[in-house]
């Protein structure tokens, strides 16, 4: 509920002055009546017209509230929209091969990727996800859809060692364009995200590409990691020890492959470049939402106001009748 002229609530101040002079012109206005004793009159209890005596007035600053209330015109409100949205089909396609075990980022590439991935599928409320990792094999881990709390559960589970070691990229992105071979969405979109060089599988980063484009899926390629050297855990028989490890991402072959599929190719060095990456994709990605909004008005005063005169109405009876004050 809502008041059209809610300005006529600052008339409720004028209440309390009102009780003010109604009870300061009573003790100040009184009927002498003399008497040669008291005693019989001390005996005497007040009767019950004298203790309702101010029940009109009461009743009168009740009526009052209520017709102030009535003034401001409470209103109700019956709305609809509709909404005519269309979403985007989102592959997650992210390397585990155990190269993403590198401390660069923190606490190590998969778990930094992980995060950032899940801010970036609670942002997109309307599209279908799926998430297709990879090494030297990839599979699906969760195919296409809009419910993202499973998208999120599987995704916190992909860890490296689910498949054979190593980089197969081309068949990474025949297996993410195999899931949206069929998707009739305006935009079908696939985010690879990798740290190395294609080094397994028998199909070639460029076909799959080609495979892509031909269905209208643009590629957007992440190469994460720092520049130069990176720290690698190792397991030793003293415990975990660090060793230094050159960084090779073939740029060269990503990029060609986003220029053939219209999209983009992006380096995450940090975590703080890699969420800036996500956030980049999701303002390129985005359709537009046609909302039709339906809105009617109630009027409610009138309930107000019936009860409003009724309280005036009880008030003048009263005091015209039991309850009046002589003289």
């Amino acid at each position: 509920m809502s008041f059209a002229n809610p300005e006529f609530f600052w008339l409720l101040l004028l209440l309390p002055a009102l009780a003010y002079l109604h009870f300061f012109r009573e003790a100040h206005t009184r009927t002498d009546f003399r008497f040669p004793t008291l005693t019989h009159i001390q005996e005497m209890s007040k009767s019950w017209r004298v203790r309702l005596r101010h029940a009109p007035f009461f009743i009168r600053l009740i009526g009052l509230s209520l017709l102030i209330v009535a003034l401001a015109r409470p209103q109700l409100f019956d709305s609809e929209s509709k909404r005519s949205i269309e979403g985007i089909d989102i592959v997650l396609c992210i390397d585990i091969s155990t190269s993403m075990d590198a401390e660069d980022l923190k606490p190590d590439r998969l778990e930094a990727a992980k995060k950032v991935a899940a801010e970036f599928v609670r942002k997109r409320e309307h599209d279908r996800i799926g998430i297709v990792p990879f090494a030297a094999e990839s599979f699906t881990q969760v195919p296409l859809t809009t419910d993202h709390e499973v998208v999120l559960s599987l995704l916190s589970q992909i860890q490296m060692r689910m498949v054979e070691d190593g980089t197969a990229i081309g068949m990474a992105l025949a297996t993410s364009v195999n899931r949206l071979r069929e998707s009739d969405a305006k935009s079908k979109v696939i985010i690879l995200l990798t740290d190395g060089q294609n080094n397994r599988g028998e199909i070639d980063p460029l076909t799959s590409a080609q495979a892509a484009k031909a269905l209208g899926v643009r590629v957007y390629a992440i190469g994460v990691g720092t520049r130069g050297m990176a720290p690698y855990p190792v397991e030793t028989v003293f415990g975990k020890r660090y060793q230094n490890v050159q960084v090779n991402i073939d740029e060269e072959m990503l990029t060609e492959i986003t220029k053939e599929t219209g999209g983009r190719y992006y380096r995450a060095t940090d975590e703080k470049s890699l969420a800036s990456i996500y956030e980049q994709i999701d303002q390129l990605e985005r359709t537009k939402i046609q909302v039709e909004e339906y809105r009617e008005v109630a009027e409610m005063f009138g309930p107000w106001l019936t009860s409003a005169l009724l309280c005036l109405a009880l008030e003048a009876l009263l005091s015209l009748t039991i309850l009046r004050k002589l003289p």
